[in-house]
């Protein structure tokens, strides 16, 4: 659910905060004093397009912050950040920003962590479903018609197991047309393969041996000059009369005579020593150097010619020795797989036929049980919209033969007429905000068990309602608001009047500037606002307003 929604600097918010509780929210307010706010914060932090028109005058940039508790819907939303390279919920909260600046340039962060306006997109469907007159309708598509059919039907396993008879039966299918060559492209590819794999094989490389290479290189190429260093360091410690071991021997006398004439000298005498056992022990390593360098020209080529093959190597088949050896590792697997193309494909075929008769027998019997919930489905959706004023619509969920897909052999359609007379319309055909809204209420309360969506947010979903029907309106939410969160933007007192949180959005002028804000009422204030919708503050209204609050 919603925990809370910060807005700056969006049209008339300039630093708004809302925070809702569980269950039934209502907003209520004058026309035009910011309610749309709220649906326009939410469309930008669920990862719609906005523009810069949005962002408020004289400000340089518009933000969106919204914390999430998503326990219930942790199981979807979990793989998708480790998808996207997001860092996982906390204690089960999900926090989101959007901001927009006045260059038109989007920036959006999901735990802290910066993402793709798509990937806001995807998480932001698993979180929030808005109903009313914006594009945010997921219950208009085809596709999650079917879905509301499945999981009225609790038809979630059925439908699993067409979905991944199909992905194998693609998988399949993909494998099969990889195979499924011309001859001539098939002798092409054959060459290639066995080239490019005995061109690595040949080279018996190791994982390790470049570096290697570049070492050996470096002081065989070098060995000349390290000789003569090796020498001259010899000739400087050992070898002339005045090499540095002879004047070690004269200091060391010296310090011989010091410690004759003063027994506190001994130290003095063990530095010697010491220093003198060093110099020998790096004498006997540079002699030792020098001994086993060798002066060979054809070696240095020899490494040379090993570093030119490594680099073309990693010019044709990967930035690293180990993308090198597993290249010829994938390239000896597709080689031995189109030697033996023809049993390969005799294989895939029978498997093709196997899978393909398994996922036609789960598409029927999945659109079997399609067939027997469709009634039950309408019955309970016709009797919601007659409790919401519609009592003489007509409502039918249609169920056509589909080319089969991982969501079975079906079609499905939901198709509305408001009024007696009028032929059934696709339900996205219906013009009216109002009555689509309502239809989604209709659905929704239906559905209010099995979806799993935690937040629903209804804007307008009183227009065109009065009397009994904004009565039955609000209980309708307060329904749903025992199983999801709900947030709903009304102008009706009885829809209001039911929740168990109530927002007033107001407009005020500060600082020479409108802006909107939003206070969440206390009793006392609810009264108010409740009578202001019936009318006025008379006695009669606040009596009224009062005797609503005590009956829901």
């Amino acid at each position: 659910m919603l925990i809370s929604l910060r807005i700056k600097n969006l049209a008339l918010a300039s630093d708004l905060t809302v925070e809702l509780g569980p269950g039934y929210n209502a907003v209520t307010g004058e026309t035009g004093a910011g309610k749309s706010l709220l649906i326009g914060g939410l469309n930008l932090v669920l990862g719609e397009r906005a523009d810069r028109t949005l962002i408020r005058a004289g400000a340089e940039a518009c933000s969106v912050e919204a914390s999430f508790d998503v326990s219930r819907v942790l199981g979807s939303v979990t793989p998708l950040l480790a998808e996207n390279g997001l860092e996982p919920c906390e204690d089960g909260i999900l926090f989101v920003k959007r901001t927009l600046t006045s260059n038109g340039v989007n920036r959006q962060f999901v735990n802290g962590s910066p993402t793709t306006l798509g990937t806001l997109a995807a998480i932001g469907s698993l979180l929030v479903d808005i109903h009313g007159p914006h594009d945010h309708q997921s219950l208009l598509h085809p596709a999650q018609q079917l879905a509301i059919l499945d999981s009225f039907g609790d038809l979630h396993t059925q439908r699993a197991i067409v979905a991944a008879l199909a992905k194998e039966l693609d998988s399949i299918e993909a494998a099969k047309t990889a195979l499924d060559i011309d001859e001539n492209t098939y002798r092409q590819q054959l060459d290639l393969l066995r080239f490019q794999a005995s061109e690595i094989e040949t080279a018996k490389l190791r994982p390790d041996e470049e570096s290697e290479i570049e070492v050996e290189y470096r002081r065989t190429k070098n060995s000349v000059r390290l000789v003569e260093l090796a020498q001259n360091g010899l000739s400087i410690l050992d070898a002339e009369e005045y090499s540095l071991l002879n004047q070690m021997g004269a200091l060391g006398k010296v310090v011989l005579d010091l410690h004759k004439l003063d027994s506190g000298t001994d130290h003095m005498v063990e530095i010697h020593q010491q220093t003198m056992d060093q110099i020998a022990e790096l004498r006997d390593e540079l002699s030792a150097y020098a001994d086993k360098l060798e002066i060979d020209p054809a070696r240095v080529a020899e490494i040379e010619d090993r570093q030119t093959l490594i680099q073309s190597l990693k010019r044709k088949y990967g930035s690293s020795l180990v993308d090198v050896l597993e290249f010829g590792i994938q390239a000896r697997l597709k080689l031995a797989a189109l030697e033996k193309r023809e049993l390969e494909i005799e294989r895939l075929n029978e498997e093709r036929s196997k899978v393909s008769l398994s996922l036609t027998k789960a598409a029927k019997t999945l659109s079997i049980a399609r067939t027997k919930i469709l009634q039950k489905l309408n019955l309970s959706i016709i009797q919601q919209l007659q409790d919401l004023g519609f009592k003489q619509a007509h409502f039918d969920v249609t169920l056509a033969p589909s080319p089969l897909s991982q969501s079975g052999a079906d079609a499905v359609e939901f198709l509305f007429a408001p009024n007696p007379g009028e032929p059934p319309q696709p339900l996205r055909a219906i013009a009216s905000s109002g009555e689509m809204a309502r239809v989604m209420l209709a659905i929704k309360t239906v559905l209010a068990v099995e979806d799993q969506i935690p937040l629903l947010v209804f804007d307008e979903v009183d227009a065109n309602v009065g009397g009994e029907t904004a009565r039955v309106v609000g209980q309708k939410m307060d329904t749903i608001g025992r199983q999801r969160q709900v947030l709903c933007i009304t102008h009706l007192p009885p829809v209001a009047a039911v929740a168990g949180q109530h927002f007033v959005v107001e407009k005020e002028i500060k600082d020479g500037r409108t802006i909107s804000k939003i206070t969440r009422l206390d009793p006392d204030q609810r009264i108010t606002e409740l009578a202001r919708m019936l009318g006025g503050q008379t006695s009669a209204a606040r009596q009224h307003a009062e005797e609503m609050l005590q009956s829901r």
